[in-house]
């Protein structure tokens, strides 16, 4: 029977993709580089950094600018194929464990139903799960190949699963899979993922790309609490679709029939950049071997937010890593990264 762990559980590595061209980050893409510099630095102290890169002059390019930061080289395991973009969470597989023995799932990329240009990334999983010498499945259901970005699921690893409706369900926004219920998306989460019971919130917060994603809301940081963003400005757009994510997460339960544990934490001043809205969020952290990596963006909740964070891992160093050029491109640590499971 397969199984998703859950974050904290111990990892082998992160999935990470160098970016190749500054198309997601238009005007920033020299300091995006030195941006992924760091966060790869961060990840390497503590485990194996899965990096994937264009071709053989980039890797070169990479290691250099990796042994000028005295990256931890013998950390880093490149995988070199050229990709569409960067976006590890969603183009890249799921490592799932089916019984003794670990999995990679292939959920289909096709661009968030949104961009055309996403042929180069429905490759990444076989080229991961070859790297990482594991049998790669293609998800299926009725016949039919399903679609699901790992940004739009969080779990427990005990049998509980987040998702939102926005990202799932909209009739119009996002047609990942054409007609699908509710019922449809859960057999599929308990056949690939051992998921028995799901949580399903409204939508998720403006500016966000993917219309929804789980991982801009609300996280599981144990098997029993679930941390979600809330937003205190009643005159932001986020206020009223964040209430109701609230109120649904306080009436849920888990696979054990009990409540979970809600911890709120703060949204950042709405964030604008050359007329856009651009969706900063602190729920985007990710959990590694030891430590978490929290999104900063020069804010007064900065501060505010890490000390939540670090309530709910007291075990773990919680460790800011500004955000600030990272979501020009709508995304930040979690969106970027995908974690491979011991």
């Amino acid at each position: 029977m397969r199984r998703f762990p859950a974050e904290w559980e111990q990892q082998e590595g992160l999935l990470l993709c160098f970016p190749h061209n500054g198309n997601d980050w238009p005007g920033k893409y020299g300091a995006i580089q030195w941006a992924f510099v760091e966060y790869i630095k961060k990840v390497a102290l503590v485990e194996t950094v899965f990096l994937v890169v264009a071709d053989e002059a980039l890797k070169r390019k990479v290691e250099s600018m990796l042994e000028i930061a005295h990256v931890n080289l013998k950390n880093v395991s490149f995988i070199v194929h050229k990709t569409n973009r960067s976006w590890m969470r969603d183009s890249g597989p799921i490592i799932v464990k089916n019984g003794e023995n670990r999995e990679a799932l292939n959920f289909n990329f096709n661009g968030w139903a949104k961009y055309k240009n996403f042929q180069l990334d429905r490759h990444v999983p076989s080229k991961v799960a070859n790297h990482l010498k594991m049998p790669l499945t293609q998800v299926i259901y009725k016949g039919n190949p399903v679609v699901l970005e790992g940004g739009a699921i969080d779990v427990n690893g005990k049998g509980t699963l987040i998702t939102s409706e926005e990202c799932l369900l909209h009739p119009t926004i996002q047609v990942r899979n054409k007609n699908f219920t509710k019922e449809d998306y859960e057999a599929i989460f308990k056949e690939y993922l051992g998921v028995t019971n799901v949580i399903w919130v409204g939508d998720g917060i403006i500016g966000d790309d993917t219309h929804g994603h789980i991982d801009d809301l609300c996280r599981f940081v144990n098997e029993d609490t679930i941390i979600t963003v809330v937003e205190q400005n009643i005159g932001s757009p986020n206020y009223k679709v964040l209430q109701d994510n609230l109120k649904r997460l306080k009436t849920s339960v888990l696979e054990n029939g009990k409540q979970p544990n809600i911890v709120e934490l703060p949204m950042p001043t709405l964030l604008e950049f050359d007329g856009i809205t651009i969706p900063a969020s602190y729920a985007n952290f990710i959990i590694l071997n030891n430590c978490v990596l929290v999104p900063t963006f020069n804010d007064v909740q900065d501060r505010h937010a890490l000390n939540i964070i670090a309530d709910c891992f007291p075990n773990r160093e919680i460790i800011g890593i500004s955000a600030i050029d990272l979501i020009w491109g709508f995304g930040t640590l979690h969106c970027l990264s995908q974690q491979i499971p011991m």
